[in-house]
């Protein structure tokens, strides 16, 4: 597994790889239960972490168009 880092400060696909890495992890069997549980919470937060940044992406996308046409954004 990647070496562990705080989840906030990885972007998406930082994320999504270390994720992929504990779901690799996992079907390999890992060793011992504790670590399986290590392993599993972790991935929940880094699944949940990059929800979070897919909802803000869409959440933007929608803000920026309308139809297909650019609107005028407030935030900046």
């Amino acid at each position: 597994m990647a070496k562990e880092s705080s989840i906030e400060s990885l972007g998406y696909e930082q994320a999504f790889q270390e994720l992929e890495a504990i779901v690799s992890d996992l079907e390999a069997e890992v060793s011992s239960l504790d670590q399986a549980i290590k392993l599993f919470e972790r991935g929940q937060a880094l699944a949940k972490h990059c929800s979070q940044i897919l909802e803000k992406a869409e959440l933007k996308v929608q803000e920026l168009t309308k139809d297909g046409e650019l609107r005028e954004s407030s935030e900046e």
